[in-house]
C-alpha cells in the first residue's frame, strides 16, 4: 500500500516542479523556442520531414514484423521436425 501513495507522491512533486515550464513562465527568451526564430519555410520543411518519416516508420517496422514472423514460423517448423522424429513407433 505504501508503494502507491510514494509513486504518487513523487509523481505529484516532479509535475509541480515543471509547471512553470510548461506554462512558460520566467522565459528569457521572450517566448522563441530551442530551435531559434521560425519562418514558413522552416515550418515546410519539418512538415515535408513528416510526410516522408511516417511512411518510412510504417515500412521499416512491417519489414521488422515480416522477419520477426519469418524467423517463428521457422522455428515452428523446426520444432515439429524435431518432435515427429523423436517419437517412436509407426
Amino acid at each position: 500500500m505504501a508503494r502507491p501513495v510514494l509513486v504518487l507522491s513523487l509523481a505529484l512533486i516532479v509535475l509541480l516542479a515543471l509547471a512553470p515550464a510548461a506554462f512558460g513562465i520566467d522565459r528569457i527568451d521572450g517566448g522563441e523556442g530551442t530551435y531559434g526564430e521560425t519562418d514558413d519555410t522552416v515550418v515546410t520543411n519539418a512538415g515535408f520531414i513528416l510526410i516522408a518519416a511516417f511512411p518510412l516508420l510504417a515500412l521499416v517496422l512491417s519489414l521488422v514484423q515480416w522477419r520477426l514472423d519469418k524467423r517463428k514460423e521457422a522455428r515452428k517448423k523446426a520444432s515439429k521436425a524435431i518432435a515427429s522424429h523423436s517419437r517412436p513407433g509407426w
